[in-house]
């Protein structure tokens, strides 16, 4: 339309209402669509302008407004309002203008795949038509709002600390006791039901102040259930007082019921009801500081905060206002601010929008992963795309875009000039080889040692050495035994005995003469017979290998005690050289080889620190963890699960063995074991292209090529 057209009048249906004091202190209103229960806050200016309206040119809009008020007024102004009024519908459609108005909601009409993705990443689902329900029930509940309510709920308060503070052990024990699939599910019902309640409280506070409340529901954000009430007609309401209040009301509900439900599990007896009240009391104050608190996302945090600050669109305005100081330190073009604040007010917001974006960064991550985990491979990995693209790839290819739009006052800002330079070098930076070290947990202990375990069940037949003994080698360490074995070897010896007395008797007695062959296969078979019991009574006769000393045993173990299958009875260590076990990542490989340097620091910082020199890289990831103490468990860095007594790694890791330099270590070394961090002065590497390198093998992994 030309600027000499005339005006489209406004739609009949719309409601232009008073608002409050903006904050600069000049007054607003609100132009209400009831048709679409949309709300829209203006100024000053805009009100004077769609006062006029019905005069339908620009220019006299713009000279009446100059006339009669004390504001400068263009016709420039007009049409900008007029744009917006037409952007969003707000105009009555011309009578052979109605093929256009077709023509643009066919274009704001995506079609079937960018509906769906639309619907994908936000869908709600009424569920509930309140209005008549509220307006009955909300003066029932006025005592609710009253001073004695609040009062009560306080003294509630303060008697459920004092509560909780003296029954503490039982408050964490009944925690810990929850943490089981049962206790979540019942956590996951607590939850629905509070939030359920939570928007009641919304629904309540807003009908007390006159508006109406045409659905409750549920939002799915990426598919996350999220319960909403539609309160949007709080935009009626003129004190911002009244709209912090029903913005506050589903927090304040919550936290109301977190305190009564903490006194009445001090009260309670132990049963369903006080479970129920535990739940309660937990469940509601933790999930209102997690998620309706949160003023970075569109919560009652985030409503709570732009009333506070009399800022309605916080977000956008404030994303605004940071991505114009980011190209202003960028590239310094000079562009005037999107908004004109204070100095503290505008580093407030453009810290609030950074802090927001690092937010919902790290949040939109973690939703797209649990989408990837919870549905087939295939689809799981497109939903994962399409959330980064969307959510992290869209806007950050928005911002570019507008860079290239200012491609020519980019090209002749100085500033600019530098910022590419600085570019340049943190991509250099990134991509130039670094010297990084390689670690991980590693163990100390001699080269040569030997574990001695119990072959079987069975019984400690004599007093053990003592910890630290010197042994030589073939040195009986411990002996064994077993009720089996000894009568074994009781029944083998009367045997042995009976055939011997038979046998010598045969001179004597022709009729064991007949059987005299029969008597020497049986003193065979005997013989025979006590070679096997000798052989497995050796079996429990527990030698030195080599010469050494007795290390890690137990120092409760006693003559007489029973010991397990293949328990551990202590190692015999060698006075030989030292070696250090280690275990290292997969992608760490390619930066090891025999030869290089590295350094043990134990644990604690109490035992030895030496220099190491890198002897052998495993080329097979270890399947088996043998060395306990290096699991994540005890205090390791190997994440492992275990089974039937075993220790499985959870991730590919790589057994590095590294002998110690110094030909004379201090004793201490040789004292036990010693646990420590390794550190391998490994080959040098870019940490971008790590980087990258990790990224590119977990989604190879993940997505199963």
């Amino acid at each position: 339309m030309t600027p000499a057209a005339p005006l489209p009048p406004l739609r009949d249906e719309l409601d232009l209402l008073p608002g409050p004091a903006l904050p600069d202190g000049q007054p607003s209103w609100t132009l209400h669509d009831p048709v679409r229960n949309l709300f829209f806050q203006i100024d000053w200016a805009s009100f004077e302008i769609l006062q006029r309206w019905r005069l339908r040119w620009p220019s006299v809009i713009a000279r009446r407004i100059q006339a009669e008020t004390t504001l400068r007024a263009e016709a420039d102004d007009v049409e900008a309002m007029h744009r917006f009024l037409a952007q969003h519908e707000l105009l009555q459609p011309a009578p052979l203008g109605a093929a256009e108005l077709a023509e643009q909601r066919q274009r704001r009409r995506a079609g079937w795949s960018q509906w769906l993705l639309h619907n994908y990443l936000f869908f709600r689902v009424p569920l509930l038509r309140p209005d008549r329900w509220l307006t009955r029930w909300t003066p029932r509940l006025a005592f609710l709002y009253g001073p004695a309510f609040r009062w009560l709920t306080l003294a509630a308060l303060l008697a459920g600390l004092w509560g909780v503070s003296r029954s503490w052990d039982a408050y964490t024990a009944t925690l810990v006791d929850m943490l089981s699939w049962e206790g979540l599910a019942a956590y996951g019902l607590t939850l629905a039901a509070v939030k359920t309640l939570h928007e009641f409280g919304h629904g309540v506070t807003a009908k007390r102040y006159g508006c109406r409340v045409p659905t409750m529901g549920v939002a799915f954000l990426v598919l996350w259930p999220v319960a909403y009430t539609d309160t949007n007609e709080v935009w009626k309401l003129t004190r911002r007082d009244q709209r912090l209040k029903v913005a506050a009301a589903g927090i304040a509900t919550e936290l109301a019921i977190a305190v009564w439900a903490m006194l009445a599990w001090v009260w309670l007896p132990d049963g369903p009801l006080r479970s129920m009240a535990f739940l309660l009391a937990t469940t509601t104050w933790i999930s209102t500081l997690l998620i309706n608190a949160s003023p970075f996302m569109r919560f009652d945090g985030y409503f709570l905060l732009s009333d506070f600050l009399q800022m309605p669109n916080l977000h956008a305005r404030a994303f605004a206002l940071a991505r114009w100081d980011l190209r202003e330190r960028l590239f310094a073009l000079g562009e005037p601010a999107p908004e004109h604040f204070s100095a503290t007010r505008r580093r407030g917001l453009i810290l609030f929008a950074w802090a927001t974006w690092i937010y919902r960064l790290v949040l939109f991550l973690g939703i797209a992963a649990l989408v990837y985990h919870f549905f087939i491979k295939a689809l799981g990995i497109f939903l994962f795309l399409v959330e980064i693209v969307w959510f992290i790839a869209r806007p950050l290819w928005s911002e570019i875009g507008a860079w290239r739009q200012r491609g020519a006052a980019i090209a002749g800002s100085r500033r600019a000039r530098w910022s590419a330079l600085l570019l340049i070098l943190i991509v250099l930076g990134a991509f130039a080889p670094w010297p990084m070290p390689v670690r991980g947990s590693g163990l100390l202990q001699a080269r040569e040692q030997w574990p001695l375990h119990a072959p079987e069940a069975s019984r400690l037949a004599s007093a053990p050495p003592a910890e630290g003994q010197a042994l030589q080698a073939h040195e009986d360490a411990f002996l064994l035994d077993t009720p089996t074995l000894a009568a074994s070897a009781a029944q083998s010896q009367a045997r042995s005995l009976q055939l011997a007395r038979q046998s010598a008797a045969a001179g004597f007695d022709p009729e064991l003469r007949r059987d005299w062959q029969v008597l020497r296969e049986r003193q065979a078979e005997a013989q025979a017979q006590q070679g096997v019991v000798d052989s497995e009574a050796a079996r429990y006769r527990l030698e030195a290998p080599g010469a050494g000393r007795l290390r890690d045993r137990d120092p409760d173990l006693r003559q007489g005690e029973w010991l397990g299958r293949r328990e551990l009875l202590g190692r015999v260590v060698s006075a030989g050289p030292l070696q250090v076990v280690a275990y290292v990542p997969e992608d760490a490989l390619p930066r090891l080889r025999a030869g290089q340097a590295a350094r043990f620091i134990a644990d604690g910082g109490a035992g030895p620190d030496l220099d190491l020199r890198v002897r052998s890289i495993d080329q097979d990831a270890t399947r088996v963890l043998q060395e306990a103490v290096l699991s994540a468990p005890a205090g390791g860095d190997v994440q492992v699960r275990a089974s039937q007594n075993l220790l499985y790694p959870e991730r590919p890791v790589y057994r590095v063995m590294l002998d110690v330099e110094s030909a004379d270590p201090p004793a201490q070394a040789r004292q036990h074991s010693w646990r420590g961090r390794v550190s391998i002065h490994g080959d040098w590497e870019a940490p971008g292209a790590r980087l990258l390198r990790t990224a590119a093998s977990v989604f190879w992994r993940e997505a199963g090529f």
